[in-house]
């Protein structure tokens, strides 16, 4: 494929949704013959087929170099098109839905039989769902009247991008169309939830609603799913139940090592590490925050904006890892965040960027 087709839309500025679809009809129209086309959402840009035809889903993790048991989440634009793809719907699920639908949430139900690829289930009896709050991705799949299968649009193990370009320099020439609507809102990916059947919610994947929100909106126990705790180890041999449970994400081409522990500490073990790292013949980065930035001195220094609003640092995270790749960048440090709040999402990515490669001082390295 010598070119890709690339369609500019300024969601901002278009007032009405029939303005919007007229200007993806094209993009909806390659969808409904079973192409495969990169579109916005509030999270990442996606990499979306028609979750019903095994080839176009094919065609999606042939572009990314995706394991075939990563599980693919299915967009959709209206509450109506659920009644086609699952079982059902439980009490708890559907106040989530209610709660943050349109938005970052993707919801696992049980999946009818025989609708979609399987290659989207992953083998599995379940499928995740979710109503993206972007309206160049509600009038692309309405427009389409696909159920859209839609991973992040980037190149497997590389950072998600949270702009047209990183999808251009991905997979450019190798997909059938980018729709450009600009710059992603929240910056990480949506959270991946599922219903027990006691009742109460476990989460696959932190993301844009924080199990704070979650909690609050559900009314019953929230827990993270074991598998992401650090002292889990490797879901080597297990199928993940969600996208990003179980490979390296993320991940810059250079080293990426996270450095926690007490703030005066931490600052010092990285300035020296960045120092020696300098006079080996490296080239340096630093992903930091600006309460402690203006100390460190690197090639490349990424702020992830401040402590007390780590909404910023979702937003700027994987263009900021991207940048690293830019400046040719092979030793990368970055410090922490607390964990509550969106703070469990932005760990969870640098972690699997690191290799899960953690330094935590006044211990060792894990």
């Amino acid at each position: 494929m010598p070119s890709t087709p690339y369609w500019l839309i300024d969601s901002a500025t278009t007032a009405e949704p029939s303005e919007l679809q007229e200007s993806l009809k094209e993009a909806a129209e390659l969808l409904r013959g079973g192409g495969v086309v990169a579109f916005p959402t509030e999270t990442v840009y996606g990499l979306g087929a028609d979750a019903r035809l095994t080839s176009a889903v094919e065609a999606v993790f042939a572009a990314k170099g995706r394991p075939s048991d990563n599980p693919l989440i299915v967009h959709i634009s209206k509450n109506e098109q659920l009644e086609g793809l699952v079982k059902q719907v439980s009490p708890a699920a559907r106040k989530l839905m209610d709660a943050f639908w349109p938005g970052p949430l993707t919801v696992v139900l049980p999946v009818k039989p025989d609708v979609l690829s399987p290659r989207v289930t992953a083998g599995l009896d379940t499928v995740g769902i979710r109503m993206p709050d972007h309206p160049v991705a509600l009038a692309l799949i309405e427009e389409s009247g696909c159920p859209v299968a839609a991973p992040s649009a980037n190149r497997s193990g590389r950072p998600s991008p949270t702009l047209a370009s990183h999808v251009l320099e991905d997979l450019g020439g190798s997909i059938d169309g980018i729709v450009d609507g600009g710059a992603t809102g929240v910056g990480v990916e949506s959270t991946v939830v599922q219903v027990l059947e006691d009742g109460s919610v476990t989460v696959l994947r932190p993301g844009g609603v924080t199990l704070e929100q979650l909690a609050q909106a559900a009314g019953v126990p929230v827990h993270l799913d074991p598998a992401l705790l650090p002292e889990s180890g490797s879901m080597s041999g297990h199928a993940p139940r969600a996208p990003g449970m179980k490979y390296t994400h993320y991940a810059p081409k250079g080293t990426l090592r996270i450095v926690t522990g007490e703030p005066v500490e931490v600052s010092e073990w990285i300035r020296s590490s960045l120092q020696e790292a300098a006079e080996r013949g490296e080239r340096t980065g630093i992903l930091a925050f600006d309460e402690h930035i203006g100390s460190y001195r690197a090639d490349c220094t990424e702020s992830l904006g401040s402590l007390s609003d780590l909404g910023t640092a979702a937003h700027r995270l994987y263009a900021a890892l991207r940048r690293m790749d830019e400046e040719q960048i092979s030793f990368i440090l970055s410090e922490a965040c607390p964990e509550d709040g969106l703070g469990a999402a932005i760990m969870n990515r640098l972690r699997k960027a690191a290799g899960q490669t953690v330094i935590h001082l006044g211990g060792s390295a894990r």
